[in-house]
């Protein structure tokens, strides 16, 4: 069993949903429909797999800076 650490943000009308352990993303309706959905997906992309890819995080800090593009 493994801890998913994961974000979430608004995009348009949809929750996109993104998991820091591994790259692996999915969206819903609502918050919680897209956290689920994205449980499903890690889960899915661990099956079966010996050696997934899959990296512990411990901590996670979400921020914002300006860029010149």
């Amino acid at each position: 069993m493994h801890t998913m650490n994961y974000i979430v943000w608004k995009e348009e009308e949809f929750f996109v949903s993104q998991c820091l352990n591994n790259n692996v993303s999915s969206f819903g309706d609502t918050r919680d429909e897209a956290v689920a959905n994205l449980k499903e997906a890690v889960e899915l992309s661990l099956e079966g797999e010996e050696h997934a890819e899959y990296t512990p995080v411990d901590l996670v800090e979400i921020g914002a800076a300006e860029v010149y593009a």
